[in-house]
């Protein structure tokens, strides 16, 4: 493939983004209004509230994907007696920077989220903002709410507080490479062995993080694997798909969110402050996973039981984990979208059930998410003392708002990587691969490959066949405008 092949296919994948994004209502550029207020913003917000700690010297760190600059949460931990320790998670002060109803607020109101396509990304804020000003960077004074937790021997909550906090980035971290390091799969990062103690407190996170995990699995969360492909390019060229998986890593950072996202709803109600939350209702599709799991030999009970669910998805997991993404992934599907609703002060809060928690306010990424902007500043006043920044009415209409697009947005992302998919693929005529079914239903068979891990539709051979069934498929066509990729079944 020539070097100008290479720019045609990354440029065919941005015309396709940007299409993607107009029809689904989303801005893919910045109007001029936000681009004049940015260029008056000369830097990074300094202190100027006395109750702002300066809590530089601890030992923060960010972990996140390898290409990742848009910096929203710092991390640390602190060993306690008997077993208990105190977790710190910074979120930057966004706020502090980009005021309610400016013309930037206003653009990022309107996509209510960053969308990352594998040609390129359409970020909520500037990248002056969200990757510098507003992003905790390494070496990088940055102002941030801290959310701090002291957690029991077993993972329970025993307190917690928030405060404002000047911070300092000591290490940016990548999530393969680190939990390559915990899992004792690779070298411990170089930058890791620079900070003098970084590498016993990040096996402290480690430990903390494992138990906050085991005592929500208790509780009904759900053990969920789905297989993400993610397009790898080389400059322009676009070599691989890759799959993503979770990790160590990933952990620490998914299940310290989780913990502070429940800090920050409590607080709000505490406060008597309405807030955004995040959903997953009972699952719409209950009956249909009663029959996956009969299908593979366990028994449900008949009313829908988070607990029941995990142990059945445990148990599958160990027993054939090479079918076990696309397993989850009917589950995921079948318990049907996660939703932004507001939550009143007396109100009764609809909990996640795919994560085993009531409380659940959006807080820890408001660079790249909306709705974690607006909590923050409802966090900000609560903690002030002052009144609520928004009307109910208007967090109500911005619920639904951002769900609507945050579902946009996300198709953006499929689209385009389906896109990237085909072009992937389209030397490839008339080869042959193993693949997996991973849906089958009236509307069509899907397969995924085993590799490269490609999605496409079996348009032959598709008779007789159920999700986690292996065959051999050829590839027939491909179609990088509409992302399609087609395949039939072969002996």
């Amino acid at each position: 493939m020539t070097d100008s092949e290479n720019r045609k296919h990354r440029s065919t994948l941005q015309k396709i983004a940007h299409r993607a994004m107009l029809e689904r209502g989303l801005v893919p550029d910045f109007p001029s209004q936000a681009l004049t207020e940015l260029d008056q913003i000369s830097g990074p917000a300094t202190r100027t509230e006395e109750s702002t700690r300066d809590l530089r010297n601890l030992l923060w760190c960010s972990i996140d994907n390898d290409d990742s600059h848009d910096l929203d949460q710092l991390t640390v931990a602190e060993a306690l007696p008997d077993g208990a320790a105190k977790v710190l998670v910074a979120i930057a002060d966004v706020d502090a920077v980009v005021e309610k109803r400016t013309a930037l607020d206003d653009h990022a109101r309107q996509n209510t989220t960053s969308v990352y396509t594998a040609a390129e990304i359409f970020p909520m804020l500037p990248e002056k903002l969200s990757t510098d000003f507003t992003s905790l960077n390494p070496a990088s004074d940055r102002l941030a709410i801290v959310v701090e937790m002291v957690l029991a021997g077993d993972g329970s909550l025993q307190s917690s507080d928030l405060y404002g906090a000047e911070v300092l980035n000591h290490a940016k971290l990548a999530y393969n490479s680190v939990a390559g390091w915990l899992e004792g799969d690779g070298p411990m990062p170089q930058v890791i062995g620079t900070v003098n103690g970084l590498d016993e407190n990040l096996r402290l996170q480690d430990r903390v993080a494992q138990k906050l995990k085991s005592l929500r699995h208790l509780h009904g969360a759900l053990d969920l694997e789905t297989i993400e492909a993610r397009p790898v390019f080389d400059g322009d060229e676009l070599k691989d798909m890759e799959a993503q998986r979770r990790n160590r890593a990933k952990d620490i950072i998914e299940d310290f969110m989780i913990a502070a996202n429940g800090v920050t709803a409590r607080y709000l109600a505490s406060k008597k402050f309405p807030s955004i939350r995040r959903v997953v209702r009972t699952p719409k599709h209950w009956d249909r996973i009663i029959e996956l799991a009969a299908e593979r030999g366990t028994t449900l009970p008949r009313e829908p039981d988070s607990k029941a669910l995990d142990r059945f998805l445990v148990s599958e997991k160990a027993a054939d984990p090479l079918r076990f993404p696309d397993l989850s992934l009917s589950v995921v599907k079948l318990m049907g979208a996660g939703e932004y609703v507001l939550e009143l002060p007396e109100g009764d809060a609809t909990g996640h059930f795919g994560l085993a928690v009531k409380d659940y306010a959006h807080s820890t990424a408001p660079n790249r998410r909306y709705p974690d902007l607006v909590t923050q500043r409802l966090l900000k006043a609560a903690m002030a003392d002052h009144s609520v920044p928004y009307k109910n009415d208007d967090l109500e209409e911005l619920a639904k708002h951002c769900t609507e697009k945050e579902d946009a947005a996300r198709k953006v992302e499929r689209q385009v990587t389906k896109s990237a998919a085909a072009i992937l693929l389209e030397s490839r005529i008339g080869e042959r691969f193993d693949a997996i079914v991973t849906g089958a239903s009236d509307k069509g068979t899907w397969v995924r490959l085993l590799n490269p891990p490609i999605e496409g539709r079996l348009e032959r051979g598709f008779e007789g066949l159920n999700v986690g069934n292996k065959l051999r498929v050829q590839l027939v066509r491909t179609d990088v405008e509409r992302g399609y990729i087609d395949f039939k079944r072969v002996s």
